[in-house]
């Protein structure tokens, strides 16, 4: 059974950081590409980071980059993202996800796993 358990989460004052993990159970992450994507409240799910976790390769949406870094740990299997510089648009719902490893084009926002999600709260 696969299950994706996110943690971190919390309220953060503006400018500050908070680095989630996700942990993978059921799948080994080196075979996967790991996504974060985000829900805010009364807005649809977007996504916000990726990581092809063979090649490293990484990718960002527009509005984190410079702030947002995504890494893997095989030892642990786990998938972290760190977010710096929060700001109050940062509140959201995050979620971690595993899907293909190809994070071009149409898969990069391709899911076969989701995790329950974890709050962020960033305050002005």
């Amino acid at each position: 059974q696969v299950q994706l358990v996110e943690s971190g989460g919390g309220l953060v004052q503006a400018g500050g950081s908070l680095r989630l993990s996700c942990a993978a159970s059921g799948v080994t992450i080196s075979k996967y590409g790991m996504r974060w994507f985000r829900q805010a409240p009364g807005k649809e799910r977007e996504f916000v980071a990726a990581i092809d976790c063979s090649s490293g390769s990484t990718y960002l949406t527009d509005s984190v980059k410079g702030r947002f870094t995504i890494s893997r740990d095989y030892a642990k299997n786990t998938v972290d993202l760190q977010m710096n510089s929060l700001e109050p648009e940062d509140t959201a719902v995050y979620y971690c996800a595993a899907g293909p490893r190809a994070l071009s084009g149409q898969y990069l926002e391709r899911v076969n796993y989701w995790g329950q999600g974890t709050q962020v709260t960033g305050s002005s």
